[in-house]
């Protein structure tokens, strides 16, 4: 506990800080320094001893000659917009010690809106906080010391940077200017963050006891699959069998790019987890059903699988050992389950992940907990997660995909056609995406209901769906077996297998975060089919797209994502666009590593 008095326990509490490094990093916004200006300096404030002469009206402005005892010579006093009490307080004859910005005006001298200054030869540390000033100093000087700052796990070199920074004295002023700030500090205090922001994310890990473990072995599945898995496929596979043996219920994100075969790691998973029951819940219909298929031809004959997903229910799930389906599932009276996967899991909400789990626990026992995504995050932000639960990474693909990408304009839509009319005479299709389904004014590209009639007229096998639409999965699994052209939304981006979808035309791409458009591009090339991926753009240039359309690898994406947008908070769910840190960034990850060894250090 930081604080054992009551009265600060409550201006923590206001100020939202629960660790001495919360405190510590919440640096002075300015110093009021009020020592004696013992000669003229226009580079800063002065602060001087003067005693005043005679006063002059100006229009907007108050003149006042003064004598300044300080320097020995005449200075001239400035005020604009004067208010009757700057006329009662330098009045003739009074004198006083002033603060204000000085000005050289010919031969003269300039003091202009000065203030009044009670306390003289002091250094005042001011912060920005909702706490009164006075409140603030009181807490930092009262908690903050070089000794309390190493037993959070500070060296003496670090700590010491950090008081100085607080030090009301000329050495704790220049700290704050550069270049001292950018070469000594700013490092200390990214460090620092990201050692404090670790150690809040260790208090919110849970250890909960296992339901079961299991003497998890993947060889017997993994030798019976008619196909041979990539090395990443077969690490998350071992990394799960790992984990279900452990007495602890196991927490781990499997991170996959687009088509790396995640959907083989699940059945793995299911098949060592049997004779045991094991429950997977996928975000669509469409990809609860390709799960389901897929689990039905590689598991083996006898495997007991129940699908609940859309108007399909199986009546007797307690004899299921695998049971596959969408939020469906949370309407079901589930029986006990000792695994609980969720495919593409930001697809959920956190309620809805919660509910599952507890739907299918039993009081203080949970089950093994595996999510798996295809939204790759950066390699900073996964160290950052990893505090929590654990990760593994398949970055191989099953086979390279050939996918060519290109930025488009209006001039290019002649060479688009025929490059559709080639496609489609091939037998293969082609989605085009659209920003809006409505016509909207504050948008300068079409929406799907504008752009539809275009296509409708010159092509046939045009099926359109949207993110609104009810039967949008019923049009997809339509469209898959007899359609040309799919005209959509973003609804195309959740995992749907396409085999014969070789084009994709993304319609105002730059408006579109990087992630959005490699799901996007991911529809294309699922089966080695030679793929095209078109942004069309009425931009002149754009160097997110450029970089974007160099590469297919997702793990890089997610790293030029990083760089075009800025992280936000994990302590609180996902980290999205926003402000978590003060000074830490998200490529700080060398920082990032020299803190998560600190804590290691520190047995935390």
């Amino acid at each position: 506990m930081l604080a054992s008095d009551p009265k600060d326990a409550t201006l923590f509490k206001k100020l939202g800080v629960s660790t001495l490094l919360d405190l510590a990093l919440i640096l002075p916004h300015h110093f009021e320094d009020t020592t004696i200006t013992p000669l003229p300096d226009l580079s800063k404030d002065a602060v001087v001893f003067i005693t005043c002469k005679d006063q002059f009206k100006r229009p907007k402005a108050l003149h006042v000659k003064a004598w300044c005892h300080t320097w020995e010579l005449p200075v001239v006093l400035i005020f604009f917009h004067p208010k009757p009490f700057h006329y009662a307080q330098f009045k003739p004859n009074a004198s006083l010690h002033v603060k204000a910005k000085l000005h050289r005006f010919g031969s003269s001298w300039q003091l202009v809106q000065p203030k009044i200054i009670t306390k003289i030869d002091t250094i005042i540390p001011r912060y920005k906080t909702p706490l009164r000033n006075p409140s603030m100093v009181h807490l930092i000087s009262k908690y903050l010391n070089l000794d309390a700052l190493k037993n959070e796990g500070l060296n003496e070199f670090e700590a010491a940077i950090l008081m100085r920074l607080h030090e009301p004295t000329p050495e704790g002023i220049k700290a704050h200017e550069e270049p001292f700030f950018s070469s000594k500090a700013l490092n200390i205090l990214k460090f620092i963050e990201a050692l404090n922001y670790l150690r809040k994310l260790l208090r919110k890990k849970h250890f909960f006891k296992a339901q079961a473990s299991f003497e998890a072995n993947p060889e017997p599945f993994m030798k019976s699959l008619p196909f041979v898995l990539t090395n990443d496929q077969k690490r998350a596979i071992y990394d799960i069998a790992q984990d279900l043996k452990s007495t602890n219920a196991s927490r781990r994100v499997i991170m996959g790019d687009v088509g790396c075969g995640k959907t083989v790691v699940m059945l793995a998973a299911m098949a060592m987890t049997a004779p045991r029951r094991s429950i997977l819940m996928a975000p669509t219909t469409i990809l609860a059903a390709q799960i389901y298929s897929q689990a039905k031809e590689l598991l083996p004959p006898d495997f007991p699988l129940a699908l609940v997903a859309g108007k399909v229910r199986s009546k007797d799930l307690e004899s299921a050992v695998g049971i596959i389906g969408t939020h469906a599932l949370l309407y079901e009276n589930l029986p006990k389950c000792d695994v609980v996967m969720v495919d593409e899991q930001h697809r959920f909400g956190t309620k809805q992940r919660d509910l599952l789990h507890k739907l299918v626990s039993q009081g203080d026992l949970q089950p093994h907990f595996f999510q798996f995504t295809a939204t790759p995050i950066p390699r900073t932000l996964s160290m950052i997660h990893s505090t929590l639960v654990k990760y593994s990474f398949i970055k191989e693909v099953p086979f390279k995909k050939d996918i060519t990408t290109k930025i488009i304009g209006k001039g290019d839509f002649s060479k688009l056609l025929e490059h559709i009319d080639e496609q489609l005479t091939k037998g293969n299709q082609v989605a085009i995406i659209y920003p809006l389904t409505q016509e909207s004014e504050a948008h300068e590209y079409q929406s799907l209901e504008e752009g539809r009639g275009f296509w409708e007229k010159r092509y046939d096998g045009v099926f359109v769906t949207h993110g609104k639409d009810r039967e949008k999965e019923e049009v997809l699994e339509e469209f898959a077996k007899n359609g040309k052209i799919l005209l959509a939304t973003t609804v195309m981006e959740v995992g749907i297998s396409l085999s014969k979808l070789s084009t994709i035309v993304i319609v105002g791409a730059e408006r579109m975060g990087l992630a959005t458009l490699h799901q996007l591009r991911g529809r294309v090339s699922r089966t080695g089919l030679k793929g095209y991926c078109f942004l069309f753009t009425y931009k002149q240039k754009s160097e997110r797209l450029a970089e974007f359309a160099k590469t297919t690898d997702g793990f890089t994406i997610a790293e030029l994502d990083l760089k075009y947008r800025q992280g936000g908070n994990v302590l609180d769910g996902q980290i999205q666009h926003g402000e978590a840190f003060k000074w830490f960034r998200m490529e700080d990850s060398e920082i990032l590593q020299k803190a998560k060894k600190r804590l290691e250090s520190l047995g935390a």
